[in-house]
């Protein structure tokens, strides 16, 4: 595995908490991309350095850690801008890696399918034009010949041109692609359609599995699933489609965003949300907020929801004693607690499972039965057959 070191900044816009559960997660991440990640750096500034991101003093401390420690890599928990990441690279003398590249290194090793290999291409050019610094120039050897090289032209302007090129020939696939798909998802209209989204990790693919009997791939890893599944599930007489999509996170590059226009249209088109949470999770009211911003940024907020809090078998709590007078924390919480917070009062369609275990997946399927039942017979109410 890799040896990398992870660095985050607390800011006057984050708190210390906020930026350690970032750094958790950053850690998990650079686990899924093959990272060893054998320390983590932080440190307070009033606001982020235009140059090193960080202080001078921090810089120096990380260098001569990264040089005794044989470090392969540096990942920043925050997007670099081109200067920072050029000026880093010869103060750490290591490669180094933000956290929008991490993303788009993890999309790259677990696409599969021919669309997102295109989709994760494109992001990845649309993320490196900015930064070329001689990383393309093989790529001038691949185009040759009159008219290819003006008078005076230098090679980074070169390759600069065959990336723009390379983009422009991507979105035409992708568009190409976008058609097909769209024509796909009109011979689906006889049913209704059901999407099931969420923070990365949060177990989809795993209901996915358990609703229609398929084998997609389920790991705990962070974006094992990147191609949208769509299978037929048959919920006691009534027929939907389940697509399966990709995971959300938060700082979800908007390259990534534009590129799964595709798989993300896929949601756009449901006429119901299964909105899978992981409760075990200590943030997971951060991860519902996370999943809430990206639907409004592909517009899709008004959806028809259910909030599946998934793991309640990995849910724990630490119960306080009768005369501890300190504050009740997050951790003292209860499950029963979680049941009458406003997640009941606010989302009548909620309900707490553990899809591993089997726990409370029958209540799960009769609500979801009666959900998909009211939209049929107000989609489709000529489909009088099906009840």
């Amino acid at each position: 595995m890799e040896k990398v070191v992870l660095i985050g900044a607390i800011t006057a816009k984050t708190t210390e908490s906020e930026v350690n559960e970032y750094l958790r997660e950053l850690e998990f991440l650079a686990f899924t991309a093959g990272g060893d990640v054998k320390k983590i750096f932080k440190q307070k500034i009033n606001h982020i350095n235009s140059k090193t991101f960080l202080g001078k003093g921090k810089i120096h401390q990380i260098r001569d850690f990264i040089a005794d420690n044989a470090i392969e890599t540096a990942i920043f928990d925050d997007e670099l801008t081109p200067s920072q990441q050029k000026n880093l690279e010869e103060h750490l003398c290591c490669k180094i890696v933000d956290r929008t590249n991490l993303i788009l290194t993890i999309f790259a090793l677990r696409a599969k399918t021919a669309i997102a290999k295109i989709q994760v291409e494109l992001a990845q050019h649309q993320y490196f034009l900015p930064r070329l610094t001689n990383l393309w120039t093989h790529l001038s050897k691949q185009k040759g010949g009159i008219g290819m090289r003006g008078p005076g032209e230098k090679e980074i302007e070169t390759d600069r041109r065959i990336i723009r090129q390379q983009i422009s020939l991507l979105k035409k696939k992708l568009e190409k692609i976008d058609k097909q798909m769209t024509t796909q998802r009109k011979g689906r209209n006889q049913l209704v359609r059901v999407s099931l989204i969420g923070y990365t990790n949060a177990g989809k693919s795993t209901i996915m599995n358990s609703l229609s009997k398929s084998n997609v791939l389920a790991e705990d890893k962070l974006f094992a699933t990147l191609d949208t599944t769509v299978r037929k599930v048959v919920i006691k007489n009534l027929p939907f489609l389940l697509s399966d999509t990709v995971g959300f996170i938060r700082k979800l590059p908007t390259q990534l965003i534009k590129a799964f226009k595709s798989t993300l249209d896929e949601v756009h088109e449901s006429d119901l949300l299964i909105h899978v949470i992981d409760i075990s999770n200590p943030n997971f009211e951060k991860h519902i907020e996370a999943v809430q911003k990206t639907l409004q940024e592909i517009n899709c907020v008004n959806k028809k929801q259910i909030m599946v809090f998934n793991k309640i078998d990995q849910y724990t709590y630490i119960e306080k004693d009768e005369d501890d007078l300190s504050p009740i924390q997050k951790e003292n919480l209860s499950l029963d607690y979680w049941k009458k917070s406003w997640m009941s009062k606010e989302n009548t369609n909620t309900i707490f499972i553990s899809c591993l275990k089997q726990t409370n997946t029958i209540t799960f399927k009769e609500t979801l039965y009666t959900l998909i039942e009211n939209i049929q017979k107000e989609k489709y109410p000529y489909n009088n057959f099906l009840y």
